[in-house]
């Protein structure tokens, strides 16, 4: 980009010389790289920013320029005379398509003497490499060179219907342009056509029909704003690139479209044309300020140096942003249309780092905030979790946190989602209340790729509202479904079951000594009744496990049967586990005992097993239920239950006498209460 040091002084007072405004450029990172006298002129090669189209323009540099230094700004009056024909009556703009060009102004400019430019004019032409062509093409030039506002200009008498429409070419068209080429145009491609036909290429160039000529004598000046994606893969496509399209590619400043169709009618007028009154403005769809916030302590993060407060809001008001005080550490910056690389804080805070001076920033290592560490005992008791569930041959999944709206309803569940004000989708639109969502996708993607057993589990947040508060709450969810184990050749693989997940949830109780823990018959949305149990530890229900419902499964295409279980490991993390007591290695032999009971089938087995344990015989080192049988040999609505009894005493060897006794207290205390009775044929065995 060519700047003139003698235009730049017509926005901007500054007595700087040559090297000192070079070396302000320079700091601020709009790099000089070389510069020429041209009488007395000096002309600057600036390398701008690809982001930056405001300084493609004398108007954005002097802004730069100004704000560096301190200096003012000098205004600009382009005055139009307030009497005549109105613009609205002689010529009428019609958009077609509003993202395409989004904002379209014009004013008509009549008895215009086309000739040779004044001096003053041919000199800044000249200043930026270009040759003079006359009056009328010279100012649009001079706009867009001053401003970086493209405007073009077009004989009225050549326009049709005194009708100026933007819309896509149509099939076939063609335009022969400024330089005699003449260009096929696509559906694709956006026009500046009259009634009848394309007489200019949007944004790009104009079209020789329209072109301004000797004999022109009313002029049309056009001034929009265009799409940047538009008018790149049009100029690409055609292969023609000019100033005008350079600009608009990066990006033109709506809000500036009717000031520099403004300037150019009045330099016309100086010319000694007359303008009309008004100027056509179609701007269906205004756009809104954009505002970001901006912290003063994040300033000093990012830059690790505190700078005043003064200087920040000084800078961004010289530079043309509004500020207003949120309070005594953070303001809201009104970002200018013209700053279309502004999109964030850091944009900002880059701002403060170019004008206060890369220099001045010291060289050390800014200081960072760290998230608090997770409890190490806490976090050790997840990973043993983790240990448990790899052991019992659960592979762990990792799922984002949002979830479908739509699914939350065929849970069931009470719990009200915490909504998100952006969503990537409409199918994940909310915060996850349940793990098994994601659990229950990852279960029927890999059933759809052929996966006979899926065994996952996920440790994650869950959320909700309660009481008008948010609730984040770490849960526990494993599935499971389908063959367990590697298949063998001597055995073939076992199919899951309710007890994979009962005995699942024992392995990671006991692990972390959460003991003693039990489980309860408690019917849950998620499971099917009679296939449902809660796990509780010292009375507090932790989560639930059983069976799930045919139409969750049906909700995400499954007809496998899953068994599941979700569990609030944060309530049971945050109690004290169970301590652990130390107990030496028996050195005496243990004595085993087995006994098979007829129970009524509604009896559990967890009552059998409160039962046994509230009698408190210490030389009871463990039972556990081997074996389960009903059938014809046995009375209706009764099971066989087979328990081993271990005993061992830990100075002695126990007699005979001693563990028969232990059995009779046993069966005297489980039959009295449950109507327990020794299998028909059954005896104490030695």
């Amino acid at each position: 980009m060519k700047i003139s040091m003698d235009w730049l002084k017509e926005y901007v007072e500054t007595d700087l010389s040559v090297s000192e405004v070079i070396d302000v450029l320079n700091m601020i990172g709009l790099v000089v790289d070389e510069w020429e006298e041209s009488g007395d002129d000096v002309i600057l090669d600036l390398e701008t920013y690809a982001n930056r189209p405001d300084t493609l323009g004398h108007l954005g540099v002097a802004r730069e320029l100004a704000a560096a230094t301190g200096s003012p700004m000098r205004e600009q009056n382009w005055h139009l005379p307030g009497k005549g024909e109105a613009t609205s009556e002689l010529a009428e703009v019609q958009i077609w398509d509003e993202n395409l060009c989004p904002r379209y102004c014009g004013i008509l400019v009549r008895n215009v003497r086309v000739g040779p430019s004044p001096d003053w004019l041919t000199k800044r032409i000249r200043a930026m490499g270009l040759n003079p062509i006359s009056n009328v093409v010279d100012v649009t030039n001079y706009v867009l060179f001053a401003t970086a506002q493209p405007i073009h200009s077009f004989d009225w008498a050549k326009v049709q219907g005194e009708k100026i429409i933007i819309r896509k070419a149509k099939k076939g068209e063609m335009l022969r342009t400024l330089d005699k080429e003449d260009v096929q145009l696509s559906s694709d491609m956006l026009v500046i056509a009259d009634e009848k036909i394309p007489i200019a290429l949007a944004g790009v160039i104009g079209g020789e029909k329209s072109g301004i000529g000797t004999s022109t004598r009313d002029v049309f000046i056009e001034s929009a704003c265009f799409d940047p994606i538009s008018i790149r893969m049009t100029s690409k496509k055609i292969g023609i690139q000019t100033d005008a399209s350079y600009r608009f590619e990066r990006g033109a400043d709506p809000s500036f479209a009717p000031e520099a169709a403004r300037m150019a009618a009045s330099l016309l007028a100086r010319l000694g044309g007359q303008p009309t009154v008004g100027i056509i403005d179609v701007y269906p769809k205004p756009r809104k300020e954009k505002s970001v916030i901006l912290r003063h302590n994040r300033i000093m993060e990012l830059l690790g140096m505190k700078v005043e407060k003064d200087f920040i809001e000084r800078t961004f008001s010289d530079l043309g942003f509004s500020v207003e005080k949120q309070n005594e550490e953070a303001w809201k910056i009104y970002v200018p249309a013209f700053r279309v690389d502004i999109d964030r804080e850091a944009d900002l805070i880059e701002e403060v780092a170019r004008f206060y001076g890369y220099e001045k920033i010291p060289s050390v290592f800014v200081p960072l905030k760290e998230m608090p560490p997770v409890s190490e005992s806490k976090q050790r008791r997840i990973n043993g979790i983790r240990h448990v569930f790899l052991h019992e041959g659960f592979d762990e999944a990792l799922n984002f946190s949002f979830m479908d709206p739509e699914k939350l309803n065929v849970f069931e569940t009470t719990n009200e989602p915490i909504g998100i004000r952006n969503p990537v989708s409409t199918k994940a639109s909310v915060l996850r209340t349940t793990l098994l969502d994601g659990l229950l996708a990852n279960v029927a993607w890999n059933v759809n790729r052929g996966v006979e057993g899926v065994h996952l589990f996920e440790v994650g947040n869950t959320y909700l509202w309660v009481n008008d508060s948010r609730l984040e709450k770490l849960s526990l969810g494993f599935v499971a479904t389908g063959k367990v184990g590697e298949a063998h050749w001597k055995k073939g693989q076992d199919e899951t079951d309710f007890f994979r997940i009962k005995g699942t949830c024992e392995s990671f109780m006991t692990h972390l000594n959460f003991v003693p823990y039990s489980f309860q018959q408690k019917e849950h949305s998620f499971f099917q009744t009679g296939f449902c149990l809660a796990l509780l530890y010292k009375g507090e229900i932790i989560g639930h496990l059983g069976k799930l419902k045919e139409k969750i499964l049906a909700a995400f295409s499954l007809k496998e049967t899953v068994y599941a279980a979700e569990l609030n490991i944060g309530s049971l993390l945050a109690r004290q586990p169970s301590p652990l007591i130390y107990k030496p290695v028996g050195k005496y032999p243990s004595v085993v005992r087995d006994m098979s009971f007829i129970v009524d089938q509604k009896v559990t087995y967890n009552e059998l097993k409160e039962g046994v344990d509230s009698l408190s015989i210490p030389t009871l080192e463990s039972f556990e239920l081997y074996d389960r049988f009903s059938g014809s040999s046995i009375p209706i609505g009764t099971v066989s239950l087979s328990f081993r009894f271990v005993f061992r005493h830990p100075e002695r060897t126990l007699l005979t006498e001693e563990v028969d006794n232990f059995l009779k207290r046993i069966m005297a205390s489980i039959g009295k209460k449950f109507s327990v009775q020794l299998r028909e044929g059954g005896k104490i065995d030695n």
